[in-house]
């Protein structure tokens, strides 16, 4: 039971930060503002649902598509690091997220559900975490975090009253500093990798 918890935490942890569901609060009610309460609610199953497929579609399908292209786990972890890397670094040192900017403020599932809830960081931390921890530890732990982030946006009223636009910043700059940490972590155990190889 022990190294059930450890191991959900360490998937639950990395694709909580990449997703930062308080951090893209602000721009989701951006995205449903002057929407009625039905409205709202049918735009979020919209989105989260876009979110869920695209994210489990890549879960299963993406490690499969690295052996096709004959790409390894340490080019991936390397790759993938640095991408994180560099959008963590332009989220800190940007006003908003930049990586998440909607084209068209009406729909749920493009631009809310993908790339928005789920786009590239999170694809990339999803990868990486089926090589190390595998398909089911990986998938409870995006399902949680896809859970908790329909909760945040469901209560996107009053959370964002609470938190303020200042404090709503505060958190997403903090899981973004995590992000590029984690993505530092992914250079490194690549390199290691391909060293040790």
């Amino acid at each position: 039971m022990k190294d059930f918890i450890e191991l959900f935490f360490l998937c639950f942890v990395p694709v909580f930060v990449a997703v930062d569901a308080v951090g893209i609060l602000p721009m989701y009610m951006q995205l449903t503002e002057g929407y009625a309460p039905d409205a709202r609610r049918r735009l979020l199953i919209s989105s989260m649902a876009t979110a869920t497929g695209v994210a489990f579609l890549f879960t299963f399908t993406g490690p499969e598509l690295l052996r096709l292209l004959g790409i390894s786990v340490n080019d991936f972890s390397v790759a993938g690091g640095l991408i994180l890397f560099v959008l963590a670094l332009l989220d800190l040192m940007s006003e908003g997220k930049i990586r998440r900017s909607p084209g068209k403020l009406h729909a749920g599932a493009v631009p809310l559900g993908v790339p928005i809830i789920v786009g590239p960081a999170v694809l990339a931390t999803l990868m990486l975490l089926v090589k190390q921890y595998g398909y089911t530890m990986t998938s409870i732990a995006l399902l949680c975090n896809l859970v908790f982030a329909a909760i945040v946006f469901s209560l996107a009223t009053p959370l964002t009253k609470f938190l303020g636009d200042a404090g709503s910043r505060i958190v997403s700059k903090i899981a973004t500093l995590f992000l590029a940490a984690i993505g530092v972590m992914m250079v490194r155990k690549g390199i290691t990798g391909m060293l040790g190889g």
